[in-house]
């Protein structure tokens, strides 16, 4: 080859790499290249897919790889959110599967460790487009925040025998939780043209998002796809029923696949196919979409009952930080009178309401924050204590456990006297995005966000809360159940309502005995 050939070979290889060269705010991730905003040092990416449009023939259909694109994606605003009964800020879609990046890495050499949030919202409501769930203040603390959206309602977990039988593992009904699972395996692929570590990748989210978590840490299917967990108000280890309530949620494929066919009758249709080609927002409920709007177990997603398995170290055993508010039941509360409240648990716990009654006990004229504890616990509280005792106890990763109560002091003759923390308080406090102008926050309340959101980022980099500017926080174990107090600052105590919940933990045992399995068939 002579000279000539040579110059012009290298001028046309120096043409095509300027031509490839990626602007600044621009990464190639799988489908193509997409474009997002700086500000302040923080790359910001919103509304990237994660998996393709799960519309017409990919309704309830497991969730397909990304289609790929032409030129650049402008990735500068949130997708609309999953088909919902509410109205999300950024709208709402069938074509929902997409997910948000906050990084601070200067280069994708950096590899951060990776915090990748889910939201809540009964798996009937949510969006990672709400102001509460903006990443940039965690972020800033050295994460790359992702958050993920996720299908729910009926068009995420509707379940129904021609589904099964569609599938070549023969379930149907956790389509929601799938997407989870291709959201995180975009991440492993992808994640590293941020600055984030695939290695090191920490789930997090609360109540709907909070269970999730726990569902996820007990699916083969995420196995090394994420290498932390961190649940606020959630878990999910009480066993299948018919009838549902907070805490016991789940239903087994028969039991879910036979409610389909009644939801699919509702709509004048005979089969699947037909109620395919219904316009979308025909088949959401207003309100909360329960039944056909949950999670089961299927077997396959969420092999079994929950706590059995964990019972038996059948679950991803990665380090977790669990915890729930002070007064969830605020939110949960079966009856507004003692006698509606006594009726309520008479018909949920059967042969074990007195007991309980006894043991969460009610006011002669008011339901105190005494009973209202029995629903913060039936639906949360239990569940992280039994996920702490047998996590602890059948794996080798570390547990922290935690109890949030920061509210205000409420004077004795106010009828807010008694009322600790509600549900769903805790999230703008880990995102540290609480409105310092608001006259009702309070100093504590920007010192235990500051706290909680470097607790929930050390995890995210060490596998544990630690570190020189914040209280020492060990580990939970059946020789040391200690629980981390949060608010308004932050020290070492006990489980809440310790003997409250070991009457609720016999309530609970006796349920999965062959009599308690009957007894909730009536």
């Amino acid at each position: 080859m002579n000279i000539r050939v040579i110059n012009v070979t290298i001028i046309f290889f120096l043409i095509l790499q300027s031509c490839s060269k990626l602007q600044p705010g621009q990464v190639r991730v799988e489908g193509g290249i997409i474009q997002g905003t700086v500000t302040n040092n923080l790359a910001i990416y919103k509304g990237i897919p994660f998996a393709a449009p799960p519309v017409g023939e990919l309704r309830w259909k497991v969730p397909q790889p990304v289609e790929k694109w032409e030129g650049v994606k402008q990735t500068t605003a949130y997708a609309p959110a999953p088909m919902q009964g509410g109205n999300p800020a950024s709208g709402k879609s069938e074509d929902c599967l997409y997910l948000n990046v906050w990084t601070p890495a200067r280069s994708p050499k950096e590899k951060l460790p990776v915090l990748v949030w889910i939201y809540g919202g009964g798996f009937s409501f949510g969006s990672t487009s709400d102001p509460v769930h903006n990443g940039e203040h965690l972020a800033r603390k050295g994460v790359v925040l992702v958050s993920i959206a996720y299908r729910v309602g009926q068009i995420g977990f509707l379940a129904h025998p021609e589904l099964s039988a569609e599938n070549p593992h023969g379930v149907s009904g956790n389509y929601g939780l799938l997407d989870m699972i291709a959201g995180l395996e975009w991440i492993q692929k992808n994640i590293s043209v941020f600055g984030g570590d695939p290695g090191k990748v920490t789930i997090f989210g609360e109540s709907a998002g909070g269970i999730a978590v726990s569902m996820l840490c007990a699916s083969p299917l995420a196995k090394g796809l994420f290498h932390g967990a961190i649940s606020q108000s959630g878990g999910s280890f009480g066993p299948a029923r018919p009838v549902t309530y907070p805490g016991e949620n789940m239903k087994t494929l028969a039991q879910a696949e036979q409610e389909g066919v009644e939801y699919v009758k509702g709509f004048g249709a005979s089969s699947i196919n037909e109620l395919r080609n219904i316009d979308a927002e025909k088949l959401i409920p207003r309100g909360w979409t329960l039944p056909g709007g949950w999670p089961v177990v299927d077997g396959y997603v969420i092999p079994d009952d929950q706590y059995i398995l964990y019972e038996s170290g059948k679950y991803n055993d990665v380090p977790v930080l669990i915890g729930y508010n002070s007064d969830e039941g605020l939110s949960f509360m079966p009856g507004r009178t003692p006698e509606e409240f006594i009726s309520g648990v008479k018909k949920r716990f059967g042969p074990f309401a007195d007991k309980l009654i006894g043991a969460y006990p009610v006011g002669k004229t008011t339901v105190p924050r005494s009973a209202r504890n029995l629903m913060r616990d039936a639906a949360f509280g239990w569940h992280t204590w039994s996920w702490a005792r047998l996590q602890s106890q059948t794996g080798k990763s570390s547990v922290y456990f935690y109890y949030f109560d920061q509210h205000p002091e409420y004077t004795e003759d106010s009828p807010q006297t008694d009322h600790g923390t509600p549900h769903g308080v805790d999230v703008p406090y880990v995102f540290m995005n609480i409105n310092s102008s608001n006259p009702n926050i309070s100093k504590s309340d920007l010192v235990i966000s500051e706290i909680m959101a470097t607790y929930w980022t050390n995890f995210a980099k060490y596998g544990h809360p630690n570190g020189s500017d914040v209280p020492e926080w060990p580990a939970f174990s059946k020789e040391n159940p200690v629980v981390m107090h949060l608010g308004p600052t932050a020290y070492l105590g006990e489980v809440p309502d310790r003997n409250s919940l070991e009457v609720l933990d016999s309530y609970f045992a006796w349920r999965r005995t062959p009599e308690g399995k009957e007894w909730v068939k009536r």
